[in-house]
């Protein structure tokens, strides 16, 4: 057995937490790149604080995903205010914008250069600017992996800019910030976070380290995601939310993901579906694929005990097989009224292109069996 582990070099999970955010950042430097949605009384209350401290802040406004053009619109601000820490608070895209400032600040080539697939991927060879994670959704984990998923309008997919050098020095994790979010984010950013939680176990990749978060987060979501959805003032299930996020963030970045991933960011490139939808929506018909294909191809690979393990856990039942772990996937999505793509513009027409890209993404190599154009295409027609 052979792997590697690493994470963010400090987390500090606390209700109402977001007061340490001052003297934490303050401990890195005295001028602030913050990164939000500046309408947010999160955001205003943490730059009170920050100033407080003696901080020099310059707020920057994330309005959607991060895109080639919003980072280096970003960047310039950044720049030109000569940040030294990089403060990011928000969902996963305010996260994934303020990780990839932070990268740009100290490795200084042409963001294409740094990106997969469509740009050179050059190595991020140098540290990034110090980099505060606080995360008001539970879903992505971008607070602890060390990617960044970026839009490119004219290639029409995302793609990541990825280094150990992004991992963040604190991750901020304070339940109290998700509490306000909204039943429709609830159910995608929660499901975004399950999915994160079981593509690194049945991965490729998994080792035993990823193996213990993903067990556990696997554990809380199956207890709080419904509870979290209709009753959003359950604290109790929105701290376990939020630990499902930072463990599926903490798996992924070690284990990687699979085939629904795969998919996300392509058709998150090509239509203007939320990252945490398209994976609620082909969760469930993705994990019966996997599982009928590996009992039909490859019957010893691992991945067969393991959706065995991962149902078992999600049903709370000890005799449960893996297809009984995919029923209580479809029961959950809908429940939590999971859009299916149709709604968002995709077509039958749109599925060469879909396949042919997803096929080349980097998620795609975690998925516990190589799937076929066809079988992908029958994904997609499920989930259509």
């Amino acid at each position: 057995m052979k792997f590697e582990f690493m994470t963010a070099s400090r987390i500090i999970v606390e209700r109402n937490g977001l007061n340490q955010i001052g003297k934490l950042t303050k401990s890195f430097g005295q001028r602030v790149l913050v990164v939000g949605r500046l309408a947010s009384e999160d955001t205003s209350k943490a730059i009170q604080l920050m100033r407080e401290a003696g901080c020099e802040v310059t707020p920057v406004n994330v309005k959607g995903e991060p895109s080639v053009e919003s980072i280096n619109e970003i960047l310039a601000v950044s720049r030109e205010n000569n940040c030294e820490v990089v403060v990011a608070i928000g969902g996963g895209s305010v996260l994934d914008s303020g990780k990839t400032i932070a990268a740009l600040m100290t490795n200084t080539n042409d963001l294409m250069d740094y990106l997969e697939v469509i740009g050179n991927g050059v190595p991020v060879s140098k540290k990034s600017l110090p980099f505060i994670a606080v995360p008001t959704t539970s879903g992505t984990g971008a607070e602890a992996t060390k990617n960044a998923t970026i839009l490119s309008a004219a290639h029409k997919v995302k793609v990541s800019i990825r280094s150990p050098y992004m991992l963040p020095d604190v991750v901020l994790l304070d339940p109290m910030l998700t509490v306000s979010v909204p039943k429709d984010v609830t159910a995608s950013t929660g499901l975004d976070a399950l999915t994160q939680v079981l593509e690194p176990y049945v991965s490729k990749m998994a080792n035993p380290i990823t193996d213990a978060f993903a067990k556990e987060g696997l554990a809380r979501a199956a207890r709080s995601l419904k509870v979290a959805y209709d009753h959003g003032e359950d604290i109790d299930a929105r701290e376990d939310m939020a630990i499902v996020s930072l463990f599926g963030g903490i798996a992924l970045a070690n284990a990687k993901l699979g085939a629904v991933h795969g998919f996300a960011g392509v058709l998150g490139g090509m239509f203007p579906i939320p990252h945490g939808v398209v994976c609620a929506r082909l969760l469930p018909f993705v994990t019966r694929k996997n599982i009928e294909v590996l009992n039909l191809r490859d019957p010893d690979n691992p991945a067969v005990k393991r959706y065995e393990d991962v149902a078992k856990i999600l049903t709370e039942n000890p005799y449960a097989g893996a297809l009984d772990g995919v029923a209580w996937l479809e029961d959950l999505c809908k429940h939590l009224d999971v859009a299916p793509l149709s709604h968002f513009g995709v077509t039958e027409g749109h599925f060469d292109e879909i396949i042919k890209k997803s096929m080349n993404a980097s998620s795609m190599k975690g998925n516990p069996i190589d799937l076929t154009f066809d079988e992908l295409k029958d994904i997609l027609q499920q989930a259509l």
